[in-house]
């Protein structure tokens, strides 16, 4: 058994800095679990209990870690575009029923000043 040093240095939103005996890197962390350079883990829900596995071995381990990253990233934006779109639609769908109501209130204002001239 031997001793081991590890800290690591938070950033926003589950970004953050790793120093240990073995150099410094970075990681991703959720609630789910945490994706770094070396590999992944999933949170199991166990206190202490996580599943680790790397990203491959020799040359694909960057290949499988860009992926994942990229499939993640890819599903982030289609979410926060979907959400982009339903809200710009939501907001266009306003504008226009606001503007229908505007028209109907000046004609009827315009009909009831005609009937009394």
């Amino acid at each position: 058994m031997s001793f081991s040093y590890y800290k690591r240095v938070g950033g926003s939103k589950g970004l953050g800095l790793n120093l240990s005996s073995s150099g410094v890197s970075t990681s991703y962390r959720t609630k789910y679990g945490s994706v770094g350079p070396r590999g992944f883990s999933i949170r199991t829900g166990i206190p202490g209990l996580s599943f680790r596995s790397g990203f491959g071995s020799g040359k694909n381990r960057g290949t499988t870690a860009l992926i994942i990253l990229g499939v993640l990233a890819a599903g982030f934006i289609i979410y926060y575009s979907v959400v982009v779109i339903y809200n710009f639609l939501l907001f266009a769908w306003w504008g226009m029923v606001e503007f229908r109501k505007l028209i109907l209130r000046n004609y009827y204002a315009w009909k009831v000043k005609k009937e009394t001239a």
